[in-house]
């Protein structure tokens, strides 16, 4: 499991630091692929990636907005692995897609890794905040109310 959030940097050859709390799970390589539904990148175990291929490959083939995220998923998918010191280089076209600069944050959200620029990471985690704690605040003036509906 993938837990906490990290502050690393890229270095000038697009290396990052994989946090080592995180690297006895990722000895064996790994999949970098875009993020969903989001602008940053996933970082699978090489079971995580396909446990979402088969969810992909249990949806109907003949429908054509599954052919399309099947393909804009593995197109853009790489396999990785970590070097001696603990590093991933992330390829180009996954850097600038999350538009990865220099400041790089690095969140564990359960069974995947989320890797952010932090523009990006202080726009959805300032959004996040502000509407997570108003539902909390709501649940406490209606115990009725429903925290979190997905």
């Amino acid at each position: 499991m993938f837990l906490g959030t990290f502050f690393h940097t890229l270095d000038k050859k697009g290396r990052l630091f994989i946090p080592s709390k995180f690297r006895t799970q990722l000895e064996r390589g790994f999949v970098l692929a875009k993020g969903i539904n989001e602008k940053c990148l996933f970082l699978f175990t090489y079971e995580e990636f396909s446990a979402l291929e088969e969810k992909i490959k249990a949806l109907p083939l003949s429908r054509k907005k599954v052919q399309e995220y099947a393909r804009w998923i593995s197109s853009s998918a790489s396999e990785e692995s970590m070097d001696q010191q603990g590093r991933v280089t992330i390829p180009l076209t996954l850097r600038k897609y999350a538009e990865l600069e220099k400041e790089v944050i690095v969140v564990g959200v359960w069974g995947r890794i989320e890797i952010w620029s932090k523009k990006y990471w202080d726009r959805f985690f300032k959004k996040a905040d502000k509407e997570f704690l108003d539902h909390q605040h709501e649940s406490k003036r209606d115990p009725g109310h429903k925290v979190l509906q997905i």
